[in-house]
């Protein structure tokens, strides 16, 4: 999948400017969400295209925050996500499809010891040039996974019936990347 890196423009991802969102099920009826901070990976885009051809991300485990302290100390713990023996989930693409409009990115994500592959639903937002001269660009991506599926099963049975957090996990993506000279 790699482009000759004479013919590819090679974007750094801007934690400042970055958002990786998740949205659960709690208590079978609201939805808490969290956030990862650590955000970091290069986005590589063929010469004269705005459709990336490969990704690799990096995301420190560590960095979870729910606004919620407590909760944040569990999601850390060999309950979910383990920092201590995982303390980083990574994304690498290994395909990309589709056009600026939609795309279909896929590829491997890897969090608590366990690769998967997944299939982003991105979008290109758009490039532009900021205050201090640097290009940048910009997608929004979504996905959704089972958390059971990288051995996340910790939960709890509700007295009224159903247990307090949700399987499936809504993954949210905001990412812009800065032109590397």
């Amino acid at each position: 999948m790699s482009t000759s890196t004479a013919n590819r423009a090679t974007y750094q991802i801007d934690p400042a400017h970055t958002s990786v969102e998740f949205i659960a099920r709690h208590l079978m009826f609201s939805k808490v969400r969290g956030r990862f901070s650590g955000v970091s990976g290069t986005i590589f885009v063929p010469e004269g295209s705005t459709v990336p051809s490969e990704i690799d991300v990096t995301i420190d485990a560590s960095t979870v925050d729910t606004h919620e302290e407590q909760r944040d100390g569990h999601l850390k713990s060999p309950d979910f996500l383990d920092i201590a023996k995982h303390p980083h989930m990574t994304f690498r693409s290994t395909s990309v499809s589709g056009s600026a409009d939609h795309l279909n990115i896929t590829g491997d994500l890897t969090f608590h010891g366990v690769t998967k592959s997944v299939q982003l639903d991105t979008t290109y937002d758009g490039a532009a040039v900021d205050l201090y001269g640097n290009s940048r660009i910009a997608f929004s991506a979504t996905t959704t996974i089972n958390r059971k599926d990288y051995g996340l099963v910790w939960n709890a049975p509700l007295e009224a019936g159903g247990v307090v957090i949700g399987e499936d996990v809504k993954i949210e993506l905001s990412i812009q990347a800065i032109l590397q000279k």
